[in-house]
């Protein structure tokens, strides 16, 4: 196989997996949403009326896929207070969670991304996994140096 594999790794809450890959891939208007979210800056502000002025989907069915996104915690929602034509108004917006920012990198280019991101993300990624893997060999009783080893042999 000549094509270039990447290592595409996404940390599901246990027992969620089905109703997450289900909330972002049964529909186009969740990707739409984590594609609008990376635009903005993978920790930045999306705030509910700019993304529906964005989308071209009708409110009621943006507000649908952000609430459900919310509950898988694929999202934060939060409020501030705002001045708009000198009243003091609440505005609604959201965050990408750790879960969100995976599914969101899922869908960019790696080209378009900067170098600090990708070190960004290989720290972050390398940190999650490792913590994985120890916590699972020790409950299969597996030794520490053997997973030293593994790594000393992989980085020579």
């Amino acid at each position: 196989m000549s094509e270039r594999l990447y290592p595409y790794i996404i940390f599901l809450p246990r027992g969620k997996k089905e109703k997450v890959f289900s909330a972002i891939f049964d529909s186009k208007v969740p990707t739409d949403i984590l594609k609008y979210a990376l635009k903005q800056g993978v920790s930045e502000k999306i705030f509910q009326k700019e993304l529906i002025a964005a989308l071209s989907y009708s409110n009621k069915t943006v507000i649908e896929h952000l609430k459900s996104l919310t509950e898988l915690r694929i999202l934060d929602d939060d409020m501030e207070k705002s001045e708009a034509s000198g009243r003091t108004v609440w505005v609604k917006y959201y965050t990408l969670t750790d879960l969100g920012r995976w599914f969101a990198l899922l869908l960019v280019e790696e080209e378009k991304m900067s170098d600090e991101e990708k070190i960004s993300i290989v720290r972050t990624a390398f940190r999650f996994y490792t913590r994985w893997v120890k916590e699972l060999s020790e409950k299969l009783g597996m030794r520490k140096e053997e997973l030293h080893e593994i790594f000393t042999e992989e980085t020579k």
